[in-house]
């Protein structure tokens, strides 16, 4: 079985705190992601939407993109709006070869927002969650048949979060809706990490190495700690300095044939945590893991 590694620039940039952010360019945060030894990097605010500008920068480090968020608005919005959203990210992943669209919820979410609570969350009964999922499925089957699939991230402080959550979206929509498995996500949320992938592997198409601090997110009082409040706090790093164990996941993921990327992403203080040398714990831990896993690392 075959895997790439890949890492996401918000350890270098964090868009929703500018105050956890290097002050470091795109070039040079391409530059340290592979010296870390990392082959891909999902898209961030400083990358150009353009790819006859982006490609080039990418060829010179050696680098190409593993994916990238797109702020969906599906649950409070429509298809049509969503489909016009889309379409420039939509056109620069098809030219520059990204293997899908990570598909996140913002509407009704509070995980930007670190004035409300993770009491707070938006949550959704069943019947709401029914027809979300019919609506992602549909978005979903638009974007596989435009040549970009999307990857929907289930995520702390958003609609769809908890395991519950997940199995009932994943009970209402179809295979046109792939998932993206994020073990911080999910463990942070109270999840089974490895019964996640039990029940749902078939529509894992992309995965989030993300780590968590137990200890910080234990310590979290919900009810008055935001999302971002976690994140400052250091509740997420990456694989190999945190407390999930990684091997056990992969070999999960790898039981049930899952290939493709695994990308490094874990949002924490670049003074605290220093994001190239963070890099290099995580793809560390993930060459050790893939190894004992089965995989071969291409590149």
């Amino acid at each position: 079985m075959r895997a790439k590694l890949g890492i996401a620039p918000i350890a270098w940039w964090n868009d929703d705190l500018p105050e956890l952010s290097d002050d470091v360019s795109l070039e040079e945060c391409l530059r340290q992601a592979r010296e870390a030894g990392f082959t891909g990097m999902e898209t961030g605010r400083r990358f150009p939407m353009d790819a006859a500008v982006l490609e080039p920068i990418l060829r010179q480090h050696g680098m190409s993109v593993c994916g990238g968020w797109f702020s969906g608005r599906l649950l409070v919005g429509d298809i049509d709006e969503e489909k016009d959203r889309i379409a420039a990210q939509m056109e620069l992943f098809k030219a520059t070869s990204a293997p899908c669209i990570v598909y996140g919820e913002t509407g009704r979410t509070i995980q930007g927002d670190r004035g409300t609570p993770l009491a707070m969350r938006p949550r959704l009964d069943e019947q709401q969650i029914k027809a979300y999922g019919r609506k992602l499925t549909a978005f979903g089957e638009w974007c596989a048949d435009q040549g970009m699939p999307i990857s929907y991230h289930h995520h702390m402080a958003a609609p769809i979060e908890s395991e519950e959550d997940v199995d009932l979206l994943m009970k209402h929509s179809g295979e046109g809706l792939p998932l993206l498995y994020d073990a911080g996500h999910m463990a942070f949320a109270g999840g089974d990490v490895l019964r996640v992938i039990d029940k749902h592997h078939a529509r894992i198409s992309h995965v989030h190495t993300k780590d968590i601090r137990q200890a910080v997110v234990d310590g979290l009082d919900r009810s008055r700690k935001s999302f971002l409040d976690a994140v400052v706090k250091g509740a997420f790093t990456v694989p190999g300095d945190g407390s999930l164990d990684f091997e056990a996941i992969v070999k999960r993921l790898a039981s049930y044939g899952y290939e493709g990327w695994f990308v490094v992403e874990a949002e924490q203080d670049p003074v605290k945590s220093p994001p190239l040398e963070m890099a290099k714990i995580g793809h560390k831990e993930l060459l050790r893991v893939m190894a004992a896993a089965g995989y071969t690392v291409e590149g």
